[in-house]
C-alpha cells in the first residue's frame, strides 16, 4: 500500500473540498488514521464575539477526518460523513485553529472518528467532535 504524501493528501482535499482551498486549510501531517489540519487565521469566518465561527470549526473537523481516511485509503476515500456531534466547549479565539483527527473503528460499512480542536497555541480543547462516516459500496452492474 502506497502512503500520499501531506501534500499529496493536502491537494485531495482541496481539490475534493473546494471549501477547504478557499479556506487555505493546511494539512500538516497525515498517517496511519491520525492527521494534523490547520485553520489560517481569517477575518471572514469570525462570528460576533471575535471568535472562530461554529460552521467554520465543523468544516475543519469534517476535512481533518477526510484527511485522516485519506491516509489509510492510498489516497483514494469513497466515505461520506453521516453524522457528527459537535461539543463547543470554549471559544477558539481569532487566530489559527488546529483540529487533530483519528480514526477510532474502521469497518466495512460505517468509519467512527474523533477530531479535537484548539487555538493554535493553546493546550485547551475548544470543540470536541464524534463522527460517523457511510463507506459508499460501488453501484452494481
Amino acid at each position: 500500500m502506497t502512503t500520499p504524501t501531506t501534500a499529496e493528501i493536502q491537494a485531495i482535499m482541496r481539490r475534493g473540498v473546494p471549501l477547504a482551498a478557499a479556506w487555505e486549510i493546511e494539512v500538516l501531517a497525515a498517517e496511519s488514521g491520525t492527521a494534523l489540519v490547520r485553520l489560517p487565521a481569517r477575518p471572514v469566518l469570525l462570528r460576533p464575539g471575535n471568535t472562530v465561527s461554529g460552521p467554520a470549526l465543523m468544516g475543519l473537523a469534517d476535512v481533518a477526518m477526510w484527511a485522516a481516511l485519506l491516509s489509510t485509503t492510498e489516497g483514494r476515500d469513497d466515505s461520506v460523513t453521516s453524522t457528527m456531534t459537535v461539543n463547543f466547549l470554549r471559544p477558539a479565539g481569532s487566530g489559527a485553529v488546529l483540529a487533530e483527527a483519528r480514526l477510532v473503528k474502521r469497518g466495512r460499512r460505517q468509519v467512527f472518528g474523533e477530531i479535537i480542536l484548539r487555538a493554535e497555541g493553546s493546550d485547551e480543547i475548544a470543540t470536541h467532535i464524534t463522527t460517523t462516516w457511510t463507506v459508499i459500496a460501488p453501484a452494481r452492474g
